[in-house]
């Protein structure tokens, strides 16, 4: 079994580059709006603190994690949004501190899983591995979110790399929530990583293949990017169709971002 140590330490580190993107800000850029609609860059962090806290309960507590997945029931729609609006009329101080605190706590009760342990989601039950992974891959994106509001540009990393093995884990689940057959065969995946080292998934003879650079294919997993303004190649029907559905987080299917100008390519 894969040791979950590398990817929670790149979660502590990804966690660690947003904080000192933000850690500095004044009230008026804690205000400033996101891609997000409706979300300031403190509803950004306020989300990433309320999932933190989600994910420790799933952790540490079962109990109270069925609790909130029953609160969050009452209502599906809106529950994301109104944990995020409540966390963003906290004082900034406050907010900052409690994402710290939260983020801390999670970090330690992932290192001190047992063994083999799964834990609940609001998809399928988790490995320590792969909760760490959702939390980094959250983590970067709604940091991308932050950054854009902010006019900043932040160079990619490798730690994208767990991103990129969930974006490919993914590719069926990808299709099951639009309610599609996930394809029968695997597809070859060749990415060029921010380090120039070469990423690969899938048999070399697949006939459906996906090629381009991870942060591309990061972008497109995560919804912050459409595929149009994407360096990204897909050869064969099957891998042309997931490129347009592509999601790596757990949930319906989720709205996407316009192509750059605004049409609907």
């Amino acid at each position: 079994m894969a040791d979950p140590t590398p990817v929670i330490d790149d979660l502590r580190a990804e966690s660690d580059a947003l904080d000192a993107l933000v850690a500095e800000l004044g009230p008026e850029e804690w205000a400033r709006e996101t891609p997000a609609p409706g979300w300031t860059v403190a509803h950004q962090i306020a989300h990433l603190a309320w999932t933190d806290h989600s994910a420790l309960l799933a952790v540490t507590d079962v109990d109270a994690f069925h609790a909130l997945v029953e609160k969050a029931l009452t209502a599906p729609g809106s529950f994301v949004d109104e944990g995020a609006e409540e966390g963003a009329r906290q004082p900034v101080a406050e907010l900052l501190s409690g994402w710290r605190e939260g983020r801390a706590a999670l970090d330690g009760a992932l290192r001190a899983a047992p063994d083999g342990a799964r834990f609940p989601w609001y998809g399928p039950p988790m490995s320590c591995a792969s909760m760490a992974t959702a939390r980094l891959m959250e983590t970067w994106a709604h940091g991308l979110d932050v950054a854009d509001a902010l006019g900043v540009t932040v160079a990619p990393t490798d730690r994208i790399r767990h991103i990129v093995r969930l974006g490919v884990r993914t590719r069926d689940f990808a299709h099951i929530v639009h309610d599609l057959a996930p394809p029968m065969e695997e597809f070859r995946i060749e990415l060029t990583s921010p380090s120039g080292e070469s990423w690969t998934f899938g048999p070399e003879d697949a006939v459906d293949r996906v090629t381009g650079t991870a942060l591309d294919f990061c972008l497109l997993v995560t919804q912050r990017a459409h595929r149009s303004d994407l360096a990204l190649t897909a050869t064969g029907a099957d891998a042309d169709r997931w490129l347009d559905i592509a999601q790596a987080f757990a949930g319906p299917p989720g709205a996407g971002r316009a192509p750059k100008g605004g049409d609907d390519a």
